[in-house]
């Protein structure tokens, strides 16, 4: 009977901390959504409702939306933002993966110092590498092209090293089977580890396509035509031009969170599990 009671005290006690710390995520969380919420309710605004500040409009309209997908650069700047991401996302799983797993599961001389180099890198902030990048990119004939937007990001030594730190957690017993089935190295990484760190894999393919498609520092100072524009530079010359007509600009900002806002809400399990795989780890 004293057990149960005290049992119920300390519940009771426990009780206002676990109230204070939803009211905390509850108020964190419609600060943070509220921004969100009040630029959709404005791309369904017309001129007139723009100023009003409402959340949602009385009389909601989708003229907005006609008006911005009927202007073929937003559709072209979208197909850049998308094709950039995809293709930079899938280069990042494939060579990060392998550098990864190279470095995690061979023993050779100098790994530890080229990881070592690998890592130093993540110390330099991307604004000093933009001159490097520019000049390379200029003498090879890369501005305003695809490639020169992409090719910085084509390898990240983030990836590198959550691939490496994900791979030495695979069994070495299941490897040294694989090669006794007389599978060489590139089958045993594509067969056997990669499906053993997919949960890192999902959260460096989630993590790369997002970074990549909000990308602006870079892709506006290696493409000078609108042709090359990626959709966060796009939206930028877009907001000069439309000057004050706040609808419009919304419209444009809207459309260009919806693909964010559906990878992660498809996806955020693997983000999830990734990052707590992580914390594991480390």
């Amino acid at each position: 009977m004293s057990t149960a009671i005290s049992e119920s005290l300390m519940q009771a006690k426990a009780r206002p901390g676990r109230i204070l710390t939803w009211a905390v995520l509850l108020i964190g969380g419609i600060i943070m959504i509220t921004p969100i919420l009040f630029m959709f309710g404005t791309s369904f605004k017309d001129a007139g409702q723009v100023y009003d500040m409402r959340l949602f409009p009385e009389y909601p309209t989708l003229d907005n939306y006609i008006q911005v997908l009927s202007d073929g650069r937003f559709l072209r700047w979208f197909a850049n933002s998308m094709g950039i991401a995809t293709t930079v996302t899938l280069s990042n799983v494939f060579f990060d993966s392998l550098v990864g797993y190279t470095l995690a599961k061979f023993d050779f001389r100098g790994r530890y110092l080229i990881f070592l180099a690998i890592l130093s890198t993540l110390m330099i902030p991307t604004e000093m590498l933009v001159i490097p990048w520019y000049l390379m990119s200029s003498k090879l004939g890369w501005i305003d092209t695809y490639w020169g937007v992409m090719f910085p990001g084509m390898m990240t030594a983030f990836g590198t090293f959550l691939m490496k730190q994900f791979f030495e957690t695979v069994p070495n017993d299941f490897l040294e089977a694989a090669r006794i089935d007389g599978l060489n190295e590139f089958q045993i990484w594509w067969k056997i580890a990669l499906p053993l760190v997919t949960p890192a894999l999902s959260a460096l393919a989630i993590f790369t396509f997002l970074g990549n498609w909000t990308a602006f520092f870079w892709p506006l100072i290696v493409t000078t035509s609108q042709e090359f524009y990626t959709l966060p530079v796009g939206l930028t010359s877009f907001a000069i031009e439309q000057s004050i007509q706040w609808e419009k600009i919304m419209t444009g900002a809207a459309l260009a969170t919806i693909p964010t806002l559906i990878v992660f809400l498809v996806l955020q399990r693997f983000i999830v599990r990734g990052i707590m795989l992580a914390g594991l780890k480390g």
